[in-house]
């Protein structure tokens, strides 16, 4: 299933699925957010089923489709977890990985804009497969992985370079600028995913593609890093843990690609959809 959260433009956000080009709204069952339908995904699957089925559903051209988690309560982000994009950073590839967080008020969803800051000159874009921890846990073993994985969706980790990099290196900081989290626009649950780790990973600016890979390359695979991240702290249904960017972000370009207003970054990760944001300038 194609899982979203949608405006129909009056009232709050409310969750649905996406059958037949259309979006059925499922507050009616029960479930007023994203979360709610994670938390009891058992029960919740086959009432969502009977529904995509049986409901009359809205264009999606009639609402506005939002990140499918809009304040999510951990945003985890993986850094330099292909090889080739540590090398084009300058870094050393990391033995465990490299982890971050982005704040909730970065966050946005498809067709938001990207508002690229006053105060930084190099904003960046990364492409990236994200996935959605399901059953939470502590000490999950890597041979279960796919027990705690509810889904996957599209992460745009937008970095201000001038920020992470450079003087004061604060990660944090250049990572999270408001806005620098695009996500959407659906959560394809895992059963639709025969293979997480063969999903191709592109992002195209202006017609021209500047990222180009394939989650094989992974340093960290999603069964290492469930592992590693539950043995610091609880893992909890809702978390999104952003995979990491392969080569071709600006930084690497000689000379740099910083994005710009009028950008408009199209991210696509195969078998789980397309995310488009435009890029304007603060002002």
């Amino acid at each position: 299933m194609r899982l979203v959260t949608f405006s129909r433009g009056i009232g709050a956000p409310e969750p649905g699925v996406i059958e037949d080009q259309k979006v059925v709204g499922l507050g009616s069952l029960g479930y007023p957010s994203m979360l709610t339908i994670i938390e009891n995904w058992d029960t919740a699957r086959e009432k969502i089923q009977g529904a995509a089925k049986s409901a009359a559903g809205l264009e999606i051209s009639s609402v506005k489709l939002l990140a499918p988690i809009p304040k999510p309560n951990k945003l985890i982000c993986i850094g330099l977890n292909y090889r080739d994009h540590a090398e084009e950073s300058g870094m050393k590839i990391p033995e465990v990985p490299t982890v971050f967080n982005k704040f909730a008020t970065s966050v946005i969803g498809p067709g938001d804009n990207i508002v690229l800051p006053k105060n930084s000159t190099k904003p960046d874009y990364e492409a990236e497969m994200a996935f959605i921890i399901g059953k939470g846990g502590r000490y999950i073993l890597a041979d279960k992985w796919k027990e705690h994985v509810f889904g996957y969706t599209i992460v745009n980790d937008v970095s201000a370079r001038d920020f992470q990099l450079e003087g004061t290196s604060q990660w944090l900081i250049g990572k999270t600028f408001d806005t620098f989290a695009p996500m959407g626009p659906a959560i394809v649950t895992a059963d639709e995913v025969a293979d997480p780790h063969d999903l191709d990973v592109k992002m195209t600016i202006g017609g021209q593609v500047l990222q180009n890979s394939n989650t094989k390359h992974l340093i960290f695979n999603i069964p290492a890093l469930i592992s590693y991240l539950s043995s610091v702290f609880t893992l909890e249904p809702g978390d999104i843990i952003s995979s990491g960017t392969p080569a071709g972000v600006g930084l690497g370009w000689k000379p740099p690609r910083w994005l710009k207003p009028g950008d408009e970054c199209v991210v696509t990760v195969s078998g789980v959809g397309e995310l488009r944001n435009p890029c304007v300038a603060e002002t």
